[in-house]
């Protein structure tokens, strides 16, 4: 009787013991705060191969991020060009002043106009000469051959190359019009060109990013094959796949981390030597016209890519060779 009494007592005692699930919870994130660090160390013992990993992962995502920067700051400045459109429309030479005056009022007026400047062909001919160098020449001219000219800035919402363009073709309509341009072809090459960029940008950026997850699982499959006893008898005492798996997916974090820090300065390098070049490069035509690096976002989102590469990769790796190693 003593002995069943003492058999009851341990079985009421082991069901005593229940683990709550707040504490379950809580061991969870212990555990693995734990193996994240325990994945660092793993790094610390073998750093040549993990800095040559890392470093391959940074400086894979830095030129595609320096393209980034490049695309960027092209767009930006050719929507500063786009901007600055403005239509150039020369009058007929036999108006009369009030004529003049009379259309300038009524292109004001225009809902796709934001202002008109008036050149009279005397202000023309005086700033022709001024700038040309035929100054001595232009003072045979017997009459001044320049018409007057309105400099038309159409408004914000007509600044575009396509209702700049249609603007034209209304103002070319006008009675008073000789003629007018809009130069746009230039802005369209450089449009092009900035789609060119941009293509190869996305090309590119996908190539490396592939390369990145294949080595990372590379290196991560090595590092399963390596520890393939220690797994075998993880697996024999009862541990999970997914308890096993977690360091190799922690390393690939990690990867990604350092990675991502090694590619916002090798960026930032990169943007400054190319900046350096622009500068002397614009002040050759009296521009201040500089390269803006990567805003705290477009660092964030570097760094997200490059932790969201480390781990794709060795989720990929351990999907396929932790559960394919099994106990004999």
């Amino acid at each position: 009787m003593g002995f069943l009494s003492r058999k009851s007592d341990q079985r009421k005692g082991a069901k005593a013991v229940k683990i709550s699930a707040g504490r379950r919870f809580l061991m969870f994130f212990v555990n693995n705060f734990q193996q994240a660090i325990g994945s660092l160390g793993e790094l610390s013992r073998t750093p040549m191969a993990s800095l040559m990993t890392i470093a391959v992962l940074g400086l894979s995502l830095t030129l595609p991020t320096t393209l980034y920067v490049v695309v960027k700051n092209a767009q930006s400045i050719s929507a500063e060009w786009d901007n600055a459109a403005e239509i150039n429309v020369f009058l007929r030479k036999d108006l009369r002043p009030q004529e003049i005056q009379t259309f300038r009022e009524r292109v004001r007026l225009m809902a796709e106009v934001e202002r008109v400047e008036f050149i009279d062909k005397e202000a023309g001919l005086a700033e022709f000469r001024a700038n040309s160098g035929f100054g001595s020449a232009i003072d045979y001219l017997q009459t001044n051959p320049l018409p007057d000219v309105l400099v038309v800035i159409p408004a914000a919402d007509f600044q575009s190359v396509e209702r700049a363009r249609m603007l034209l073709t209304t103002l070319e309509q006008e009675r008073e019009v000789s003629s007018a341009s809009l130069d746009l072809k230039w802005l369209e090459r450089l449009q092009a060109l900035v789609r060119v960029i941009e293509n190869s940008f996305a090309a590119l950026g996908l190539l490396l990013c592939t390369a990145v997850v294949l080595i990372v699982g590379n290196t991560i499959r090595l590092a399963i094959l390596n520890r393939r006893d220690e797994i075998m008898i993880m697996k024999l005492v009862g541990a999970t796949d997914a308890y096993i798996q977690r360091p190799f997916l922690y390393t690939g974090f990690w990867y990604g981390v350092v990675g991502g820090i090694i590619a916002w300065l090798a960026t930032t390098i990169l943007v400054i030597w190319i900046d350096s070049s622009i500068v002397k490069f614009s002040s050759l035509y009296e521009s201040d016209m500089s390269l803006q690096g990567l805003s705290l976002n477009d660092m964030l989102v570097v760094w997200l890519v490059a932790i969201g590469l480390g781990l794709f990769g060795s989720w990929i790796a351990v999907r396929r060779h932790v559960s394919a190693i099994e106990p004999r």
